[in-house]
């Protein structure tokens, strides 16, 4: 079945990314909307999750240095609703379905043809709006703490208008900073395989994400 034939499906989030550890309260946090910026603030460079360290050397193209865009991508209202259709429609395509149902393990990033977790809602994303022209170095997987505290994965769009974010748990396309959601850390839009902090009292070490290494117990 084609990618465009499957557009057609529903489903809502499964939220499978494993569950953060204990983070001091201090990461990029929703900021209050009088004081609020359009754009997320980073704080040097972190260690990858362990599922995307695995999805590279799996998939190398994906994870490609592509040409250095240094200027946000401008945002039309075309590509404003392109975001928008791409973020309803993968997330009615794949159906949500944790890493250990579909792989027997409890991180396994990839792209999904029919079921996933949050990363894989985020990967596909990604790569549909690749192959629509938008360029690597705007789109951004990023990981956060949900309304739960529980890991999630999340597509960031950089653009000159504010980065915006794609969720599998909600259609609704939103600004960063109207998530609800405390952010961990994202890829760097200069190198799609350096991640950076989102966290301004990043101790950079892997115990403070589940999901930076496989031998931690996970939910």
């Amino acid at each position: 079945m084609s990618l465009a034939s499957r557009f057609f499906l529903i489903v809502l989030c499964s939220g499978a990314l494993a569950t953060l550890g204990s983070v001091d309260g201090h990461a990029h946090r929703q900021p209050s909307e009088s004081r609020v910026s359009p754009f997320m603030r980073v704080y040097g460079p972190t260690l990858p999750p362990f599922g995307f360290v695995s999805f590279c050397e799996r998939h190398r193209s994906e994870c490609a240095q592509g040409p250095l865009e240094e200027a946000r991508f401008e945002m039309t209202p075309e590509r404003l609703g392109e975001l928008d259709h791409v973020n309803r429609s993968v997330n009615r395509l794949i159906e949500p379905t944790t890493d250990q149902d579909i792989y027997g393990v409890p991180e396994y990033w990839a792209i999904p043809v029919n079921r996933g977790d949050c990363e894989d809602y985020a990967l596909l994303k990604r790569q549909v709006l690749m192959m629509r022209g938008w360029p690597a170095s705007a789109l951004l997987m990023t990981v956060v703490r949900d309304e739960k505290g529980e890991g999630h994965a999340i597509l960031t769009a950089r653009t000159a208008k504010g980065d915006f974010i794609l969720d599998n748990k909600v259609d609704d396309l939103k600004p960063w900073h109207a998530t609800g959601y405390t952010y961990i850390m994202r890829q760097s839009y200069i190198d799609p395989r350096v991640w950076v902090s989102l966290d301004s009292r990043d101790r950079r070490s892997p115990d403070l994400l589940s999901g930076v290494r496989n031998d931690r117990p996970r939910h």
